[in-house]
């Protein structure tokens, strides 16, 4: 399989509009970084289609280091600092590497497109295999779920598991997400006693996370994202699917129709598991992060002693 050159698809790379946007940006990600558990190590895996930038978070037990380890994508748009409210308590029970996904802000390098599902699952299978982990937990939430689902698919040889948080590539992303999206970039800007009924509203915890919100507003005017909307999986190519997977969705999601999904990918995936998670949107491991955390957990549990998920 060829990678594009850079040359001919810099259109397709994402990129900060300059050095000094780049570094406010970083300056933002670190606030949000020290929310959560602090990172072991920082390391840069050179792949096909650029430099990636992962953080590992290490327990304190030193048995719990030898229980596969949880790989955290992030969600279009942002980096691997939204996982604030998760690495603590997934790294107290294993280790866990949060990836920056190349194309979107943060610390990674892009040099080639990877939005193409061939080219995305030779960038995760090189960064899985540059880092040293022949099985892993694969957690992906929104973009970063399409690209577990996608992983699952196409190169499922390093997956343990797979855990989908209110995920892309179930359903063609419609119009009320896009709006609810910029209404929520918008809510931003809004007076602080305005934001707190507004993130309400919108079901969207940004807006009461001071470093969340200046992460999120830095980043859209500091970086050039550069990709289309992914393609949802066929059914016929989410029945090839064998990798134990959980599905997590928001009651009120407007990414996917979640009575819909609940019902549909259990019937396509066999042993696949889902759940609507009540009272939250888009952002079940933000607002509810506890019982997400507990939930992903159980679940990693599960799948390694090859028991039906746990409810």
């Amino acid at each position: 399989m060829a990678v594009p050159t850079a040359a001919r698809s810099q259109h397709d790379v994402g990129r900060y509009v300059s050095d000094a946007w780049r570094e406010r940006y970083f300056t933002a990600c670190d606030a949000l970084y020290a929310l959560g558990a602090p990172a072991a190590w920082e390391q840069d895996v050179e792949t096909s289609y650029g430099t990636t930038h992962v953080y590992r978070y290490d327990p304190d037990e030193p048995a719990a280091r030898d229980r596969t380890p949880v790989v955290l994508v992030h969600g279009a748009g942002s980096c691997s600092a939204m996982w604030y409210p998760n690495t603590p308590a997934l790294s107290a029970e294993r280790t866990v590497y949060a990836i920056d996904t190349p194309g979107d802000p943060g610390r990674s390098v892009q040099r080639a497109p990877i939005h193409e599902p061939e080219h995305a699952a030779r960038w995760l299978e090189e960064t899985l295999a540059g880092l040293g982990l022949d099985r892993v937990h694969l957690v992906g939430s929104s973009y970063g779920g399409w690209l577990a689902l996608n992983q699952a698919h196409r190169a499922p040889g390093r997956l343990a598991s797979v855990t989908l948080l209110d995920p892309g590539g179930l359903e063609k992303v419609g119009l009320r997400f896009f709006v609810w999206i910029f209404a929520s970039l918008f809510a931003t800007f809004a007076p602080k006693p305005l934001r707190r009924r507004l993130a309400s509203w919108l079901e969207q915890p940004v807006l009461v996370v001071p470093e969340l919100r200046t992460m999120i507003r830095t980043g859209v005017r500091a970086h050039r994202i550069r990709r289309p909307v992914p393609q949802p999986l066929t059914e016929a190519e989410l029945i090839t699917i064998r990798t134990p997977l959980y599905l997590v969705l928001g009651r009120r999601s407007l990414l996917v129709h979640p009575d819909r999904q609940v019902e549909r990918v259990p019937r396509l995936i066999p042993g696949a598991r889902a759940e609507i998670i009540a009272r939250t949107g888009h952002g079940p491991r933000i607002d509810h992060a506890e019982r997400t955390n507990r939930l992903m957990l159980d679940f990693m549990n599960s799948a390694e002693r090859g028991l039906p998920a746990p409810r």
